[in-house]
């Protein structure tokens, strides 16, 4: 039997989350983006986008879908194959990369915005929280996104490369996944957020350096480590009827 078999996970409704997050609201709240703040996998979404669309030359896609089938198998480490899905766009310019971001957002992930964690962003804001998104996935796509609840470009971390005199290079800046979301965070100078909002097991490491944790639509993964912290979870409704069968 597992913990989450033997010691079931706590939820907050909607109104306990809330009340929960903002009440005393936080002086810096930091927010993992894919499956957090929105659902699906952005910087997989975006990379088979990118291929479908011709975006990417065919040795450039052949290359990255092997790494990819690689990284499925276990040969390839997460912080390994979210740099190469940043540094595979090499050699393009970096305004054709972020109109891209854009049609792309627009097309398959603003529908898949979660309704209450956009409220809770703009509750938080207005609050005067000072408010971080920290993702694994490439800087143009998450700052497309979350431009949408007011998250300033300067207040992103995610993976990037270098790039210079507006071509994108496949010299890596950063790839803040697992360990380094924390580490990243205290290069910034937010080493211990009053609170972190996360989803998966890759998110664990800033929600345990955060004040308060809040898991959001957590994966099993996470459940487990929720379970051994005391966190309590939230699930948006857009994915509560999946966990309440």
């Amino acid at each position: 039997m597992t913990s989450t078999q033997s010691t079931p996970v706590v939820r907050y409704s909607l109104e306990e989350f809330r009340r929960a997050v903002l009440s005393p609201a936080p002086r810096t709240a930091v927010f993992d983006c894919d499956g957090t703040l929105w659902s699906g996998d952005t910087g997989y979404g975006f990379m088979a986008w990118s291929m479908e669309a011709g975006l990417l030359s065919r040795n450039a896609s052949d290359w990255i879908d092997a790494r990819h089938r690689l990284y499925r198998q276990g040969k390839v480490s997460e912080v390994g194959i979210c740099g190469e899905m940043v540094q595979v766009y090499a050699g393009l310019r970096e305004e054709e990369l972020r109109r891209a971001a854009a049609r792309y957002f627009v097309t398959n992930v603003e529908a898949q915005i979660f309704p209450e964690m956009l409220a809770l962003v703009a509750d938080l804001r207005a609050a005067g929280a000072d408010i971080w998104a920290v993702s694994s996935t490439n800087n143009w796509v998450i700052e497309e996104g979350v431009w949408r609840f007011g998250i300033a470009p300067e207040r992103v971390l995610a993976a990037e490369v270098h790039v210079h005199d507006g071509l994108i290079s496949s010299d890596l800046i950063d790839v803040p996944t697992d360990e380094g979301k924390a580490e990243a965070l205290r290069r910034a100078g937010v080493p211990s957020p009053t609170a972190v909002f996360g989803n998966s097991i890759h998110d664990a490491a800033m929600l345990e350096v955060a004040e308060h944790a809040f898991p959001v639509n957590p994966t099993p993964g996470l459940i487990e480590i929720s379970v051994r912290h005391g966190w309590t979870v939230y699930y948006p409704e857009a994915v509560l009827t999946d966990h309440t069968k």
